[in-house]
């Protein structure tokens, strides 16, 4: 008969022992700690009356601390489930001090603004305001929206292809990097933001304009990480190639592209963020749809919570763009996981 000790020394080496709160069915302490701050943004709305500021009587306030207390308790229950919650426990349990940390920080900004008018009005406006943007305008903001993904994909797309194949070119051929080169390393830091007049005075359209100037900013982050990745790739491969009977198209596409691929990955979200503040600016200029273009719109009618409506939508935007960027790379460099670090 074996004994507790004896079972545990034939457990399996490296198994860490369970601590109390992954036990299944104990409760789970971050969750009730996430729950507490949640009920305590939920009584700080609904409890504490807002204070007028001359028009600003915020809508949605009851809806806004309702909605933080049905969070509260969603939380609690997962949390005294424990292990028995399944795959929702498992995903909220990684976000767990995000789960603490957010409702406190909307209780501040709530008590900033709704609440002690700290930050003043129209400038600033209460979470519950945003609720209201997406409840009255959320046609315009999304059709904004899909304006500016549309105008992104586009942009983005382009100039990742060009700048691609630049700096593979760049990368392989002598001829290419004695000749373009060197423009790419004038031209390329200029901002494209800087070109706006040329490129609406010169483009058949304001849309074509803008399209130019993401694709500018993307191309040069995505060429020049492309041209090193191909020029830093080990010389040893490809003579083992060569050595093999490979042709020189297969020494470009299957040798030197997949090795270069990290680096394009880089240059790819340097392209992505550069996109971006070039969007904003293109959009708020020529274009009559768009984020940018609803930025504008808000601030010159002073409808602040408008515009942090948009922010938070554009943020949204890029957040997920890259998220997925990362999908594509996990993907594709799969192959390449033990010999990188991810």
């Amino acid at each position: 008969m074996t004994t507790a000790a004896e079972q545990a020394l034939a457990a399996p080496l490296g198994q860490a022992a369970a601590s109390p709160s992954q036990v299944p069915g104990n409760a789970w302490r971050t969750g009730i700690a996430a729950s507490g701050a949640w009920l305590v943004l939920g009584a700080i709305t609904l409890a504490w009356p807002n204070r007028e500021i001359g028009f600003s009587d915020w809508n949605f306030t009851t809806e806004f601390g309702g909605a933080a207390i049905v969070a509260a308790l969603l939380l609690l229950a997962i949390a005294l489930l424990g292990a028995r919650a399944g795959r929702i426990g498992r995903g909220l349990r990684t976000a767990g001090q995000w789960l603490v940390a957010a409702p406190l920080l909307l209780a501040l900004w709530e008590v900033a603004t709704a609440k002690l008018g700290l930050l003043p009005p129209p400038f600033f406006a209460p979470p519950q305001s945003l609720i209201d943007v997406v409840h009255e305008d959320w046609q315009r903001l999304g059709l904004s929206t899909a304006h500016s993904a549309r105008l992104l994909a586009h942009g983005f797309v382009l100039g990742a292809l060009a700048g691609f194949a630049t700096g593979v070119w760049i990368g392989w051929s002598r001829v290419a990097g004695y000749w373009v080169h060197p423009l790419l390393r004038f031209l390329g830091p200029v901002p494209a933001s800087a070109l706006l007049p040329l490129a609406f005075f010169f483009a058949p359209s304001s849309y074509a304009a803008a399209v130019f100037l993401i694709g500018l900013a993307t191309f040069f982050p995505v060429a020049v990480l492309s041209w090193s990745g191909v020029a830093s790739v080990n010389k040893n491969y490809y003579d083992v190639a060569r050595t093999l009977g490979a042709p020189e198209w297969f020494l470009v596409l299957r040798v030197a592209v997949p090795a270069a691929l990290p680096q394009v990955f880089v240059g790819l979200f340097m392209g992505l963020g550069a996109s971006f503040s070039v969007l904003v600016t293109a959009e708020m200029m020529g274009v009559k749809a768009g984020l940018g273009w609803y930025l504008q719109w808000a601030q010159g009618w002073a409808a602040y919570a408008n515009m942090y409506a948009a922010l938070l939508v554009m943020a949204g935007l890029c957040s997920g763009l890259i998220t997925l960027l990362f999908t594509v790379r996990d993907r594709a460099l799969s192959w390449q996981k033990g010999t990188l670090k991810w």
